[in-house]
């Protein structure tokens, strides 16, 4: 008896994100949002570092700002493929929000 009291309020709370009003569109931009500057970012940093790179001597400097360009890349990268890949694989899993919220920044 305890269990079925404890299952009900989950049960009832499954569309509660869908169900909102402003709420999807809320995430959905929130995402864009998030995406769009970190692919900002990625150019900001990457200017940086080539600009940094050129008037840089020491070859173990060069080589750090190169690692550095390569993770920022890594990081955009990673940031442009969630988004998508959290809408695939929850609409095949059958996740509530990815049913609801659009997630590709595109």
């Amino acid at each position: 008896m305890i269990s079925i009291t404890a299952i009900k309020p989950v049960a009832a709370q499954d569309g509660v994100v869908c169900e909102a009003e402003q709420l999807p569109s809320m995430i959905s931009g929130f995402f864009q949002i998030t995406t769009a500057l970190g692919i900002i970012g990625l150019v900001v940093v990457w200017q940086a570092d080539s600009l940094a790179e050129m008037f840089t001597v020491n070859p173990e400097q060069k080589k750090g700002l190169k690692q550095h360009k390569r993770t920022a890349m890594k990081s955009a990268v990673i940031l442009l493929v969630l988004g998508p890949l959290y809408t695939v694989a929850g609409s095949t899993m059958g996740l509530p929000l990815a049913e609801c919220v659009d997630l590709v920044p595109w």
